[in-house]
């Protein structure tokens, strides 16, 4: 974690700068080692933990990356998670939680992203939460912060 820590710093060291990594490691080898681009791609989807897949899969030969560990400096949001489901990633760590952070990085009120993990019919996923979560929660907005309403791309 300590290595996501330090690639999303290269991002920026303001919250504005949604310094969200990704780092995706199978085997003891690194597939993957992303930063969120969504500004710069103008891609909605081009969350970190997105483009580490996308990274990852054509680095492995295979869009099967069963057995990978993904390591994300932020719980992942729905998208991310439903697509590590689907990439078959076997093990999600994650540092700040939906509770140490700002809400606008969610797109859900109430459903947590370990629902989809808890529903999914695949039971050879794990995801852990709170892996160096201050160093990584100091990234990002806190819950109470008074945030502008055009940073918060969940309105």
């Amino acid at each position: 974690m300590g290595k996501a820590i330090a690639l999303a710093r290269t991002k920026g060291t303001d919250p504005s700068d949604t310094p969200i990594a990704a780092i995706i490691v199978l085997d003891g080898k690194l597939l993957a080692s992303t930063v969120n681009q969504t500004e710069e791609l103008n891609d909605a989807t081009a969350h970190a933990e997105i483009m580490a897949m996308r990274t990852a899969g054509p680095e492995h030969g295979d869009m099967d990356l069963r057995g990978a560990t993904l390591y994300s400096t932020l719980q992942p949001c729905g998208m991310c998670t439903m697509a590590s489901i689907w990439v078959k990633i076997g093990r999600i760590i994650f540092g700040a939680g939906r509770d140490e952070v700002h809400r606008m990085y969610f797109e859900d009120r109430h459903l947590d992203t370990m629902d989809f993990v808890r529903d999914a019919w695949r039971d050879d996923l794990v995801i852990e939460g709170g892996c160096l979560p201050d160093e990584c929660a100091s990234l990002y907005y806190r819950p109470d912060d008074d945030v502008p309403e055009q940073e918060q791309g969940n309105l």
